[in-house]
């Protein structure tokens, strides 16, 4: 009885306490009161007085360690995204007419989603700069999946295409040539470069138009973008033909040799990176073809011996130098 006594005199000192300056202060010593989320109390941070313990946790049952983690482990819906032309904050209907059980609906059912969908498809592309949008970070998207840029590319990619698009840069260009560009651009500037070849496959457009639409979009938007080091395609090389670390190595270190001698002035990065990888392959006694290289890097081979003999050349030079 006398302890239930104790605990209300406590509580009613403490209420008493927090209104009369607005803040928790302790009921023995007037010290700051803090929470202990870890045990679930409030003390003094004073005198160490527990003024009310197993405090309920109203945080979430699970622990994230960086964002991404918190991100993927959170129930409040998807974060935000540039990749969507709503940004991914309206509703998709699923294309498939089965209920929440997995069970097929019926007739009436299916007109009636059938019904939804389309006008959920409407509400979703109001204006024209949505329809836009769609269709363009579409393309985006089915681009950067094909040459396998990882998801801050195709961030990039969209938000260089919405700056576009605000700033009324494709009167006269087409959609895909504009969006194209941007993925090269968003590419180039996050360190995993494509060559223009290799965007041209995937693309719907030539590539005479996507290299045009490039520089113009660059220019206009006074985008960063660095000139591609031939550097940055060796790893992507060396991987897809399956060389090892120390054929990797070697090539970064012809070019790094051929930077020194100024070969690489003038030349296309791709075609110096194979070359590279091709004479770190043999340098270090592994088995690949110029033909093999050729196909991975879509360079000629002719093109490959060429600089093929130059970084070689250039290596024999720094070494007599």
């Amino acid at each position: 009885m006398s302890e239930h006594i104790t605990t209300r005199r406590r509580t009613q000192e403490t209420e008493q306490t927090t209104e009369d300056d607005g803040q928790l202060r302790c009921p023995e010593c007037s010290g700051n009161v803090v929470s202990d989320d870890e045990h679930g109390e409030t003390v003094c941070a004073d005198c160490g007085l527990v003024i009310t313990e197993d405090s309920v946790d109203r945080g979430p049952e699970w622990r994230a360690f960086d964002s991404k983690e918190k991100d993927q482990k959170s129930r409040v819906g998807a974060p935000t995204t540039n990749t969507m032309h709503d940004k991914g904050l309206s509703t998709n209907i699923d294309w498939r007419n089965k209920d929440a059980y997995g069970n097929s609906l019926g007739a009436r059912q299916r007109q009636k989603m059938q019904r939804l969908r389309k006008w959920n498809e409407r509400f979703r592309t109001r204006d024209s700069k949505e329809r836009n949008l769609k269709q363009a970070l579409g393309e985006i998207d089915r681009m950067a999946s094909a040459l396998g840029l990882p998801e801050n590319v195709r961030e990039t990619a969209s938000v260089i295409y919405r700056r576009a698009l605000d700033e009324d840069l494709l009167p006269g260009r087409s959609i895909e040539g504009v969006a194209t560009s941007c993925v090269y651009a968003a590419a180039r500037m996050a360190g995993v470069p494509r060559s223009l070849d290799e965007i041209a496959d995937v693309s719907r457009v030539e590539k005479s138009e996507v290299a045009r639409t490039y520089r113009y979009v660059v220019r206009e938007l006074k985008l960063e973008v660095k000139p591609a080091d031939p550097e940055s395609y060796v790893p992507r090389f060396a991987s897809e033909l399956g060389l090892s670390d120390e054929s990797e190595h070697r090539a970064r270190s012809l070019l790094k040799n051929a930077k020194e001698q100024g070969v690489h002035s003038g030349k296309s990065p791709v075609g110096l990176a194979a070359a590279a990888v091709y004479a770190a392959a043999l340098l270090t006694n592994e088995k690949t073809t110029q033909a093999a290289v050729s196909e991975v890097a879509d360079i000629s081979e002719v093109t490959i011996r060429n600089r093929y003999h130059e970084l070689l050349e250039a290596e024999e030079g720094l070494g007599l130098a």
